[in-house]
């Protein structure tokens, strides 16, 4: 909990007046008050007089953002003109990131949940279900495929980073990447375009074919950009590859069930041939954000949705006998080893 919400109440008051604590960063966002509170301090007076807005009024507005945690407060005199505001570090990204126009949450908002919205107690005893209309896992009609795989490909973000930033140093030129449920291409046709050396295939559904040629398509990747379909559930991983990655994959699926893939990964890579792990590895911050898929997926039994620490998946390639076992830093870590 945040220092503004260190009591279960306080949480509470804040998660009932959600739609309005919303709305009050929204405006803030919109009229730039974050930009200008983020260098702060700042007096409410300044402010005021910059937007144009009524000094009592803004005061009870930013008493609202106080509240949530994201601005601090100076009061050296009774005048309230003279209190003095600060953004926390990092507030107007992350409002961007969360509230803006392309934000993840906005994308999600397109999914059915209100399937189980007010109907908890009935989901939890098993006897309510996210309709498989609605939602199906693995995704079955193309129009599921495509609007799932269009949903991870907007949220790559932060694994992109990470990749720019390491996989030059990873994937020499040359090397044959097999993207494993690699969804619509995106990430596969990123490394291709930093990496003018790089060959790579993505394997996933055979419903997701259409969708990497369309991605191969409009960057322009032909004869690089391949596909190869399976289902790595009943079939062992294709052979011939020098590097194999997990990128918001093993999280979806039973521990035994991820591990078995890392097995099924050190059978399929060559001597020297390395794998990387790459997805929301568990901490609060990111469990925050999961929110809306670990309520979403209550009704779903067949997607497991399980963040978990890197530390399982160092443990298990350790186990399974890869060596240089590696959690590189980056927005999201990037766990990387070698087979023997």
């Amino acid at each position: 909990m945040s220092e503004a919400s260190s009591s279960p109440r306080a949480l509470l008051h804040l998660l009932f007046n959600g739609a309005r604590a919303v709305d009050v960063v929204e405006t803030a966002l919109r009229l730039g008050l974050l930009d200008a509170l983020e260098p702060g301090p700042v007096t409410l007076g300044a402010l005021s007089e910059r937007f144009g807005l009524v000094p009592g009024r803004l005061y009870k507005f930013l008493d609202c953002l106080e509240s949530l945690g994201l601005v601090r407060r100076e009061q050296p005199t009774d005048a309230l003109v003279e209190a003095r505001y600060s953004a926390v570090p990092g507030l107007r990204a992350a409002a961007e990131a969360v509230l803006g126009p392309h934000s993840l949450e906005r994308d999600r908002e397109g999914y059915a949940w209100r399937e189980l919205h007010g109907h908890l107690p009935e989901v939890l005893c098993g006897e309510r279900s996210m309709p498989a209309k609605s939602f199906d896992w693995p995704p079955r009609t193309p129009a599921q495929v495509a609007g799932f795989e269009a949903s991870m490909a907007a949220g790559l973000g932060p694994i992109l980073e990470t990749f720019r930033a390491h996989a030059p140093h990873l994937l020499e030129p040359g090397t044959q990447l097999l993207d494993v449920g690699g969804g619509d291409g995106t990430l596969a046709a990123h490394l291709l375009e930093w990496n003018a050396g790089l060959h790579a295939d993505v394997y996933n559904l055979p419903a997701c074919e259409p969708l990497v040629a369309r991605t191969r398509q409009s960057r322009g990747l032909e004869g690089r950009l391949g596909f190869v379909a399976g289902d790595f559930l009943r079939e062992p991983l294709p052979r011939g590859y020098r590097a194999l990655s997990f990128v918001r994959v093993l999280h979806d699926w039973p521990a035994d069930t991820a591990r078995a893939l890392l097995h099924a990964a050190f059978d399929a890579l060559p001597s020297g041939g390395r794998v990387l792990i790459c997805e929301e590895f568990r901490t609060p911050e990111r469990l925050a954000a999961q929110f809306f898929w670990s309520y979403f997926l209550m009704g779903v039994d067949s997607c497991v949705s399980c963040l978990r620490e890197a530390g399982f998946y160092t443990q298990a390639l350790t186990a399974l006998g890869f060596r240089e076992v590696r959690v590189l830093p980056g927005p999201f870590e990037l766990i990387t080893a070698l087979r023997p």
